[in-house]
């Protein structure tokens, strides 16, 4: 067979890059940047090439396995499909539905199969008891969006390329290509921005790769960032700096009062005391940001996962539209995607309409916090969850408090895990169903054009065949669900789903574009293979608002408490350093670490320490060291830098593999530590329920 091009969009991260695959044999030859996607423009990360890794992996599950007497084994399909419903039903059947739990992981987002069929498999299953990756990262701009815009999924995002200031706040977009603001090529489009006469600014206990390229990188103090958010607040009401422009008639004037009311405790003193930022730094500032025509204030997960997390991205919105700086060019914009994910017919507010059974946690959006997992797992009483599914994530690795989760997993009487690896989670599994995956699938990033910089619409149709027997991850959903309502309903019941089972990836997308205001179509995107562009970011408000009466709701009831109460937490000095995350261009999440090319040269697990802090506590560089807080202990080395923060360290997420028997094929001393069994699980953002993973307290010595 001669050889050929396809052309693909990655799937492994927030960035969608455009890919050019060479293929011979059903093989993978080259895969390099696509030239003429016109987002991308031939732009890709060294993760790309890892998708042939995960393809050609001997470790990749194909055919469903069971573990019999403490064996792996591999079964049928049909067989393994129709177990885990019989298992799941029983349990059901005798502890009621919310006895079987579901964690849905971060790629199901990256899958167009599972973000299109899982949802109503979950549904099928009428439990409360779901969790995912959401409310370990971003659930507080989805609840943002829902508070103040109306919908879940209306999540504004960083006009970059036609800003002139921007500021980025607990965020390293060079390395994780935008997050919660889909961004290839940061690098050049941050380039861009100075270019034009620009500023870049980061706000940051560490100085990361980002800062190395802005123009000025800020020291803020893990979890103070509300308090600067919020006398930047006051200081632009205070001295008549707020401009609406446009937005005037969708903005309350009496909410406005109002909010100055609340945050006039909090003065940029107070705040240059809890940052640890010099007062005339806050000051110069806020009026670089407020003075600029073309300015924009983002926040991402060091933002998030602190223990005002919530509030902070409310406080970001407010400041960008008081300032002038939303629903404007180079400011915080609405995109307008070919397949829109925040329309009025899932407009509802979805907020708290119920609680954890454990710990009374918030439902956001259909989901618990994943912060309460293991306790709904482990705590006895009615509701208690025994049966569990995992798809396509790794919890035991990516949820605070490993250790704890770990020990709830293996309490369960039934687990099932829909993956393609045996590892720290699947692992308690009784059944693995892994699906086809990768460059076998069709792929529509839905997710992500609605958090793109720039509009565009991408389809790719598989790049390989998938192999003989193995089914693709809708396949599974469709399997499990008919096989549970077969248990369930009647047989005139399960008829009314039969039109649904004849679905596939491709109609769900043709269906859902034909719904969106672009006139796209699925026959469209496939005769353009490198995707369509629908152009830059427009103006969109009123219009796009979902809210009731169509206005910004700029003080949602659900913060004034937490605004009213910051202010009696300020951060308390303590000989205990603050650690905070970060990522590596190579790595994603907790995945990809079986990929040698991904793994190899010198060692990135390392424990990030300020040379002041280091020598305070003996500690060497290249050292061994343990790190312990209140819940956990790791041992791992030492990498004295002043890119930290002094008081601060730095673990990155998502190591800590080849534990409990799971071995990778990569070199044991490449398997690091994972940073989420220093996190205690109970300590949580109160409004969210989200984990604080920014600003741990923890004891460093050797």
């Amino acid at each position: 067979m001669s050889r050929i091009t396809k052309y693909r969009t990655c799937n492994l991260c927030e960035a969608i890059c455009g890919l050019e695959i060479e293929v011979e044999n059903n093989q993978v030859v080259s895969i390099r940047g696509d030239k003429h996607d016109p987002f991308s423009q031939g732009h890709i990360c060294p993760k790309a090439v890892a998708l042939k890794d995960i393809h050609e992996d001997p470790d990749r599950l194909k055919k469903p396995i069971k573990k019999i007497n403490g064996e792996w084994q591999e079964i049928g399909w049909q067989e393994a499909i129709d177990e885990v419903a019989q298992r799941l039903c029983a349990i059901q059947s005798q502890y009621g539905d919310n006895a079987v739990g579901i964690y849905q992981g971060n790629p199901s987002v990256h899958n167009m199969g599972t973000s299109f069929f899982s949802p109503n498999f979950v549904r099928s299953l009428k439990t409360l008891n779901r969790f995912s990756a959401t409310s370990v990262d971003q659930l507080g701009h989805h609840l943002a969006g829902d508070q103040m815009f109306g919908h879940i999924n209306m999540i504004p995002v960083p006009d970059i390329d036609h800003t002139d200031f921007w500021i980025i706040m607990g965020g390293n977009p060079i390395v994780s290509n935008g997050s919660l603001m889909t961004a290839p090529n940061v690098g050049k489009r941050l380039k861009a921005i100075q270019e034009r006469g620009g500023k870049v600014i980061t706000i940051d206990p560490r100085h990361t790769e980002t800062s190395e390229k802005a123009d000025q990188h800020i020291f803020i103090r893990p979890g103070t960032d509300i308090y600067l958010l919020l006398a930047s607040i006051n200081y632009i009401l205070q001295n008549n700096k707020q401009k609406l422009n446009h937005l005037e008639d969708c903005v309350d004037a009496t909410q406005i009062a109002a909010i100055q009311n609340l945050v006039s405790p909090y003065s940029i003193p107070m705040a240059s005391n809890a940052t640890g930022i010099d007062a005339d730094v806050i000051t110069t500032l806020i009026n670089e940001y407020s003075d600029a025509t073309r300015a924009v204030w983002y926040g991402r997960l060091g933002v998030s996962a602190n223990v005002y997390g919530g509030l902070c991205h409310w406080a970001i919105n407010v400041l960008n539209i008081l300032t002038g700086h939303f629903d404007t060019p180079g400011g915080s914009m609405f995109t307008s995607p070919a397949l829109n994910l925040a329309n009025q017919k899932s407009r509802s507010k979805k907020f708290n309409r119920w609680q954890s059974r454990v710990d009374g946690l918030p439902e956001t959006g259909g989901e618990f916090p994943s912060a309460c997992m293991a306790e709904e797992i482990l705590v006895e009483g009615e509701g208690q969850i025994r049966g569990f599914i995992t798809s396509c994530g790794n919890p035991v690795l990516s949820v605070p408090n490993g250790n704890r989760l770990d020990q709830a997993l293996e309490s369960l009487d039934f687990m099932v895990s829909i993956d393609i690896y045996l590892n720290e989670t699947t692992r308690h599994a009784d059944i693995i169903l892994p699906p086809a995956t990768g460059l076998e699938t069709p792929h529509y990033p839905s997710g992500f054009h609605n958090l793109a910089i720039r509009n565009t619409a991408n389809y790719s149709a598989p790049v390989l065949r998938k192999e003989e027997g193995t089914l693709y991850d809708y396949e599974i959903f469709i399997g499990l669900q008919k096989a549970i309502e077969k248990i369930k309903l009647s047989e005139e019941e399960q008829k009314k789903n039969e039109s649904y089972f004849q679905l596939t990836p491709e109609l769900m997308l043709s269906m859902g574009l034909m719904s969106g205001d672009s006139g796209v179509t699925l026959e469209q995107l496939i005769q353009n293979p490198h995707g369509i562009d629908l152009g830059p970011l427009q103006s969109q408000l009123p219009k796009k608002l979902l809210t009731e009466n169509q206005k910004i709701n700029l003080l949602p009831e659900i913060y004034i408490k937490q605004i009213k109460t910051a202010s009696s937490r300020i951060y308390d000095q303590s000989d205990q350093l603050l650690l905070v995350g970060r990522r590596h261009l190579r790595s994603n999440n907790s995945w990809l670490h079986n990929s040698y090319r991904m793994v190899k040269g010198r060692e990135r697990c390392t424990l990030l320490i300020h040379p002041i802090d280091a020598q305070k506590r003996g500690i060497n560089d290249g050292q061994k060291i343990s790190v312990c807080s209140d819940v956990g202990e790791v041992n791992i080395t030492a990498e004295i830098t002043d890119e930290m923060m002094q008081g601060t360290v730095s673990i990155p997420h998502g190591w800590g593999h080849n534990r409990n028997g799971i071995k990778l094929k990569v070199a044991e001393d490449n398997a690091g530590v994972s940073m989420n069994d220093l996190i205690d699980n109970k300590l949580i953002d109160e409004l969210t329920g989200v984990s604080i993973i920014s600003g741990v307290p923890v004891d460093v010595k050797v």
